[in-house]
């Protein structure tokens, strides 16, 4: 072997290819093999960078989106939960003020209990809520009969 055969075969394989073939097949070797360019690997590099970022910021922008409009039905629920609330509020309100109502009670007492509206002896007043010249209560004269019997002492008060 030559020392150009045996530099082929120790070499690359596309060197022991081109050397096997001749002049022409070192020429498509040649054509094949090409070193690396830097500035275009770089160039590359930043493309693909500049593409991930830009794919990250489309798909955190989508990613917002899709958020927003989850929130959005959240809130258009929680706007009917709460419009059906306040309805419901409002109803009991109104029941409330019928169950509070004292025409009600006293229908009730009335019918379901068997009672009867007081007479005009039965009924007493109190002497802070008998009004007076001035606005102010007075002392009336007691209206039992154990009052009436009373001591000496009240009955000279009275006279």
């Amino acid at each position: 072997m030559s020392t150009m055969a045996a530099r082929a075969e120790t070499g690359r394989p596309g060197r022991r290819l081109a050397l096997s073939l001749g002049p022409a097949g070192q020429e498509m070797a040649a054509r094949f093999h090409r070193e690396r360019d830097r500035g275009r690997l770089r160039a590359m590099g930043v493309a693909v960078a500049l593409g991930a970022v830009l794919m990250t910021g489309f798909l955190g922008v989508v990613g917002l989106r899709a958020q927003q409009v989850r929130l959005s039905y959240r809130m258009d629920s929680l706007r009917t939960t709460r419009a059906e609330t306040e309805e419901l509020n409002r109803r009991l309100k109104v029941e409330l003020a019928t169950l509070r109502s004292l025409a009600r009670i006293e229908d009730k007492a009335r019918h379901e209990l068997g009672m009867v509206a007081p007479g005009r002896d039965q009924v007493l007043l109190a002497r802070e809520f008998v009004a007076g010249d001035g606005g102010a209560s007075r002392a009336v004269p007691p209206r039992t009969a154990a009052a009436d019997r009373g001591t000496t002492g009240e009955r000279t008060l009275r006279r």
